[in-house]
């Protein structure tokens, strides 16, 4: 019996009362809480790694280079996950995520070498976090047709504020119960957590028998396609996007923002520290730039929704570049916490409003893969400038080159958005015309159909 490739509608219903998307905002929010955890203890773990007083005593060459190979393994995995994402689901991939989170963070609790820390912290926990940023944060965009701004800036802002609160958490624990009471800490409750809500999450709509949030009973309903249909629209959307400048230039802008802003959240408790300031009063440094960035986050993908995502972007890469001015005036606590606010509203509008110019790019194909080339732009940005900046500091002796150089990287950003396409139109609105007429979107046929041909051909055999 011949059996026809055309997908068959999954029937979704509409849904009373509050939508399901909402539900699973709450759950990626959570998700990306405990992602901000890895990335934000970062620059707290900087000062007692460094400690020549303390059980490790490493020089800050070394320790920037552990630092670095978390973001450089995080940019190689990052596409990977991605595609994976694309592929099977966001779902398995956060249960993956929650265990690994659990895993990693006890074993960084246990290093006693260098090698550990670049084993656990820099592979392991650098895989936990691509799988945490890239397809479980890509995977909202199939859950709202209208709002996405919305969403996303929720989802980010929430992020923030869970940034604000983990990095003096952590460093109050570190001084309370030390290292590895305090990773085992956070490990068990951030991946018990990711664990647990994997019983709720659904990877989009279909999966769950509903339709997007905002859709209408005219919209073409999303299908349940089998895994080689699926492969294949996979293949030929990312073939269409390749052709396009924004496919290069967006993962650049974000590379060069990373970079910008990784020098100073990496090395601003440092420098804190340098002026007299103590670890504990410093932290609040980092935990002022995740409050005040709370703002850019939530507003950058709603502007850019509402306005066009280059102008935005390119606004926030200015106000981070430029307001690192004011750590060259630094010396009291008081003023690092001026240049934290102010700096944390570009940092929180640059990195946030990459989901919305990807659907104004490119429409409603999978984009899992192309956010995970994204943040492989944005953890190499991290990458180059925590070696880069180690180096400088360390050949130097002084911070101030480091500073420059994130003002660099800042403000060349803003020249590659000026090269991006306009966002007023899809780049590939017709991408579709490369697939057979069995795996596009439209027309399809009725469930009631198939059936019928399925009988027609059962009758023939």
């Amino acid at each position: 019996m011949a059996v026809t490739n055309t997908p068959i509608p999954a029937g979704p219903r509409t849904t009373k009362g509050i939508h399901r998307a909402w539900f699973i905002l709450a759950i990626l929010a959570t998700a990306q809480i405990t992602a901000q955890s890895i990335s934000m203890s970062a620059g707290i773990m900087v000062a007692p790694l460094n400690d020549p007083d303390g059980p490790f005593g490493w020089n800050i060459g070394m320790i920037a280079a552990g630092l670095s190979t978390y973001y450089v393994c995080g940019a190689i995995v990052s596409p990977i996950t991605g595609m994976l994402g694309d592929r099977y689901g966001a779902r398995p991939l956060m249960f993956a995520c929650g265990l690994l989170y659990m895993t990693s963070m006890i074993l960084v609790g246990t290093i006693t070498h260098l090698w550990q820390f670049f084993l656990y912290f820099g592979v392991m926990l650098s895989i936990t976090q691509s799988l945490a940023m890239v397809p479980l944060l890509a995977s909202v965009s199939g859950w709202f047709k209208v709002k996405l701004g919305l969403a996303t800036g929720i989802l980010w802002a929430a992020g923030g504020i869970g940034a604000a609160t983990i990095a003096p958490s952590v460093a109050n624990l570190l001084d309370a119960v030390g290292w590895q009471s305090t990773f085992t800490i956070i490990g068990v409750a951030g991946g018990g957590t990711l664990t647990l809500l994997t019983v709720f999450f659904r990877s989009k709509p279909a999966d769950a028998n509903l339709m997007a949030f905002g859709a209408t009973p005219n919209d073409v309903p999303e299908v349940v396609r089998s895994k080689e249909i699926t492969r294949l629209r996979l293949k030929v959307f990312n073939k269409a996007m390749r052709k396009t400048k924004a496919f290069w230039n967006l993962p650049t802008i974000h590379g060069l923002g990373c970079a910008g802003h990784g020098i100073i959240l990496i090395y601003s408790i440092p420098l804190a520290i340098e002026q007299g300031i103590s670890l504990s009063t410093a932290s609040f440094i980092l935990a002022i730039i995740s409050i005040f960035s709370i703002f850019g986050r939530f507003m950058s993908p709603i502007l850019a929704e509402r306005f066009g995502g280059k102008p935005i972007i390119m606004t926030a890469l200015l106000v981070q570049g430029m307001t690192v001015l004011v750590l060259f005036w630094a010396q009291d606590a008081w003023t690092f916490y001026l240049f934290a606010a102010l700096f944390g509203l570009g940092f929180g509008g640059e990195m946030t409003a990459y989901l919305v110019v990807n659907r104004q790019y490119f429409g409603t194909g999978p984009m899992a893969t192309l956010y995970g080339f994204e943040t492989m732009g944005a953890l190499t940005g991290h990458a180059t400038a925590t070696v880069l900046g180690g180096l400088v500091i360390y050949a130097t002796g002084s911070f101030y080159p480091a500073l420059v150089m994130s003002m660099v990287f800042s403000l060349s950003g803003v020249l590659v958005v000026l090269n991006l396409e306009s966002n007023k139109q899809i780049l590939i609105p017709d991408w579709e015309n490369a697939l057979p007429a069995h795996a596009r979107t439209i027309p399809l046929i009725p469930t009631e159909s198939i059936q019928t041909t399925l009988l027609e051909q059962a009758g023939d055999c």
